[in-house]
């Protein structure tokens, strides 16, 4: 008989990790608060982009994915994996989301039952605040009456090599029959789980890999900022320098950083390093500066080639090439294009956006989504690259337009100035 698992949040985590589930022979509950997320998915239409609507289609037609906002769907279940977003509030982690899943669930929850946490947040999190409230809502101690455990996630939208299956899933449990509940699991769902010795080290080892991010690309951010006052070409000099075969890896500049990784998942390491030990942790700190500050280069630059071509902000016609985070993606959260809108607004700018990625219900305000081709080119005073979908044709890009500026190195020629 085929397992029954609830996945609480069916974003961009939850929702491969529910369709991977039912493909492995599981009955999935997807379970999230957002009605208009659930009638999408309860109609075929997927909304993530590695997930297609006619993978969403087979999983419903299954009849073992019921994507759902009823708690009491979840009565009966055997595994519940908690996908919810982390934000950060001014600088503060906000768990709310990771609280109303545990008291939801743990209504629900009954001896032998294993819950999962795949959320980022900083060590310590699931024995301190989600296993606390699972035994206070259902009665159960942990361990012995129930499992618990925790697995960060490891997506990367967009990515056509790595994906939830292929990719190594690190897994910790509270005890050992935990511990084996979720390898178990795991191994059901991804090609190789890796096993860590406590709860706390697979929560921090998601806090090392985005933070190694984050660091690496303030440090390539920093270094382009100032290759461009001396003059040099930091695209080729980043070429260059990867060809070297050891101890080094390339990290590219941009306009930012975004998603729910980069900006948000090194802050919860230095807040917990702050809130226990007293100490700031300043690579974080300096990494959140400048790339926090990029988009503000961004609209500088753009500024200066206007000004160059005899043209204020104020009025310009600015085309921006992409609103998404990361390419190929129509993910929105923390874009840095968002700041660069918010910046180019203030000043007057008339703009236009073209991302094919992104819905047009998650524009920002103010701002008109436009298909990318020859006569909005043509009359944008300056065209941006911000995001380099590979649906974009930039051989047009630079062919049909006055200026572009571009932070992704996709484009060249006389009207084009790069980051």
């Amino acid at each position: 008989m085929a397992r029954r698992l609830v996945v609480i949040g069916q974003g961009y985590v939850g929702l491969p990790l529910a369709l991977r589930a039912v493909d492995s022979g599981f009955h999935v509950v997807g379970l999230d608060s957002d009605e208009q997320r659930i009638k999408q998915l309860s109609g075929g239409d997927s909304y993530v982009d590695d997930i297609s609507s006619e993978q969403l289609a087979a999983a419903l037609g299954s009849g073992r994915y019921v994507p759902t906002c009823q708690d009491a769907d979840a009565t009966g279940f055997d595994i519940c994996v908690i996908t919810v977003p982390t934000p950060l509030r001014d600088g503060i982690p906000d768990l709310s989301h990771v609280q109303d899943a545990a008291r939801t669930i743990a209504r629900y929850l009954r001896p032998g039952c294993l819950v999962v946490l795949e959320s980022t947040t900083y060590p310590g999190t699931t024995e301190e605040l989600l296993l606390p409230l699972l035994e206070e809502h259902s009665g159960l101690r942990a361990p012995g009456e129930f499992l618990l455990g925790y697995s960060p996630e490891r997506i990367d939208p967009g990515n056509p090599c790595w994906n939830l299956q292929n990719t190594p899933k690190i897994v910790a449990g509270l005890d050992n029959a935990s511990l084996a509940a979720v390898q178990d699991f795991y191994a059901r769902i991804v090609d190789k789980p890796i096993t860590v010795s406590t709860l706390k080290v697979a929560e921090l080892i998601k806090l090392i890999e985005n933070t190694f991010r984050h660091v690496n690309i303030a440090l390539i951010n920093e270094i382009a900022i100032f290759a461009d006052q001396l003059g040099i070409d930091i695209w080729e000099a980043t070429e260059a320098a990867s060809t070297k075969p050891f101890g080094y890896l390339p990290f590219y500049p941009g306009p930012g950083v975004g998603g729910h990784c980069l900006p948000v998942d090194p802050s919860y390491l230095s807040w917990q390093v702050k809130r226990t030990l007293g100490h700031n942790f300043r690579f974080v700190e300096l990494a959140n500066d400048i790339n926090d500050h990029m988009p503000d280069h961004v609209v500088r630059r753009v500024t200066e080639g206007l000004n160059a071509r005899l043209k204020p902000v104020n009025g310009s016609r600015v085309l921006l090439l992409g609103l998404a985070y990361k390419k190929n993606t129509g993910d929105l959260r923390e874009s840095p294009a968002l700041a660069v809108v918010e910046a180019l607004r203030k000043l007057g700018a008339d703009l236009r956006a073209a991302d094919p990625h992104v819905e047009p219900m998650r524009v920002p305000p103010g701002i008109a989504l436009v298909p990318m081709e020859e006569k909005e080119l043509r009359a944008a005073d300056a065209v941006v690259v911000l995001t380099d979908h590979d649906a974009f044709d930039f051989e047009l890009v630079q062919r049909e337009s006055s200026y572009v500026f571009d932070t992704r190195n996709r484009c060249s020629g006389p009207v084009v100035e790069r980051l």
